[in-house]
C-alpha cells in the first residue's frame, strides 16, 4: 500500500506542475469579477466499468469483478449523479452525488462454480477549496461511501451460500484541481485527490479530465474521464468485508450556470 501512496503522491505532484505550467499558456481563468457567489448544477451520465475483488465473510472466496459498460448497463437497475458547485473568487463548495443499483455475474475460478452479485453504490463528496494561484485550487473534503452488497455463491463443491452485508464509512480526501476557461467559452479542467488513510476505506483515490464548451453563460456540455479507485477492508469471521475495486470510464455532463 506504501507504493500506492507514493504512486498516487507522486500523480498528484505532477499534476500540480502541469497546473502551474498551465498558467503561464492559458488565455483566460475562471477567476469572478467580483465577490459574488456563482452557481453550477450539472447532471452527467458516466460509461462506468468496475474492475478488482470484493469479500463477504472470510470463510468465503473472494469474488473477481470485472465489468464493463455493456455489462453494467444491461445490469443497471437504477442510477443518479449530480455535481453542484458555489463559488466566488477565491472560494467553492462542491458537492458530488452518484448513486448506482446493479447486478453482476462474476467469473469463476477453482473454488466457485459460478456467482452472482448484487451491490447497492453510493458516493455523496463535499469538499471545499481556495485558490492558491490563478489556475490551481487546493481543497479537503468528505466522501461518504456505503456499500450493499449480496451474494450468489455455488461452490463446486456442491454447496451453495447467501451472504450479504452494508457497509458506510467516510473518507477524508486532500484535493487539487485546475479548472479554468480559455478564451470565454472551452473549458477544461483536470483534478487528483487521495484520501481514507485508514480513517475509513485504507486507501481511496481518484483522477479526472474534463473539456467542453459554453454554448452561454447559462448552458455548457463536457466530456470527461474519470477513474475512482476504493480500497476498505473491515471486520472478521462472519463480518468481514472487503471492497477493493475501482470504477472508470467516461463521461457526459450538462452544466446550467447561473
Amino acid at each position: 500500500m506504501i507504493k500506492m501512496i507514493k504512486k498516487i503522491t507522486l500523480t498528484c505532484f505532477l499534476l500540480s506542475s502541469l497546473f502551474i505550467t498551465a498558467q503561464e499558456t492559458t488565455d483566460a481563468t475562471p477567476e469572478t469579477k467580483s465577490s459574488s457567489w456563482n452557481y453550477l448544477v450539472q447532471p452527467y451520465l458516466m460509461f462506468p466499468n468496475m474492475k478488482g475483488d470484493t469479500q463477504i465473510r472470510e470463510n468465503l472466496p473472494a469474488l473477481s469483478v470485472d465489468a464493463n459498460t455493456s455489462d453494467i448497463f444491461s445490469n443497471l437497475k437504477m442510477g443518479a449523479m449530480l455535481y453542484l458547485e458555489a463559488r466566488n473568487k477565491d472560494w467553492a463548495i462542491t458537492s458530488d452525488f452518484v448513486y448506482m443499483k446493479l447486478g453482476q455475474d462474476v467469473s469463476p475460478d477453482k473454488v466457485v462454480q459460478n456467482a452472482s452479485l448484487d451491490v447497492t453504490e453510493t458516493i455523496w463528496e463535499l469538499a471545499g477549496f481556495r485558490r492558491v494561484i490563478p489556475m490551481l485550487e487546493a481543497g479537503v473534503g468528505l466522501r461518504l461511501v456505503s456499500i450493499g452488497a449480496e451474494a450468489n455463491i455455488n461452490m463446486i463443491t456442491g454447496t451453495n451460500h447467501n451472504p450479504n452485508i452494508t457497509e458506510t464509512w467516510v473518507d477524508p480526501i486532500i484535493i487539487v484541481r485546475s479548472n479554468h476557461i480559455i478564451k470565454d467559452k472551452f473549458i477544461a479542467n483536470l483534478r487528483a485527490d487521495i484520501g481514507g488513510f485508514g480513517i475509513g476505506s485504507e486507501l481511496t483515490w481518484q483522477v479526472q479530465a474534463e473539456a467542453g464548451y459554453m454554448f452561454s453563460d447559462l448552458f455548457s456540455l463536457s466530456l470527461g474521464y474519470r477513474y475512482i479507485s476504493i480500497d476498505y477492508e473491515t471486520g472478521s469471521g462472519q463480518d468481514y468485508f472487503a471492497y477493493d475495486i475501482g470504477t472508470f470510464g467516461p463521461e457526459l455532463r450538462l452544466g446550467f450556470s447561473f
